[in-house]
């Protein structure tokens, strides 16, 4: 599945919130994500209007190698498609 080129951090936090993901804190324009599923898990999002796609590709990896899944399953948990 393809990496959405119109995401915002904003719009990833929302998304993330199926997964169990919720702010911890912000720190400036970046936010810092926790989940408890799985064991503790932290990730850092950044509040730009369109994320690139590397940092997103990143933060997917990280997640779905978190989680024991791989991206095209997060993907489709996320976006439904």
């Amino acid at each position: 599945m393809r990496l959405p080129r119109d995401l915002s951090g904003d719009e990833l936090a929302k998304k993330l919130e199926r997964l169990g993901y919720h702010t911890t804190r912000q720190t400036g324009s970046h936010l810092r994500l926790t989940t408890e599923r799985g064991g503790e898990h932290h990730i850092t999002i950044p509040r730009h209007k369109d994320l690139r796609v590397g940092t997103l590709s990143a933060i997917f990896t990280d997640i779905a190698d978190h989680l024991a899944i791989n991206r095209d399953e997060l993907m489709e948990i996320l976006f439904g498609k």
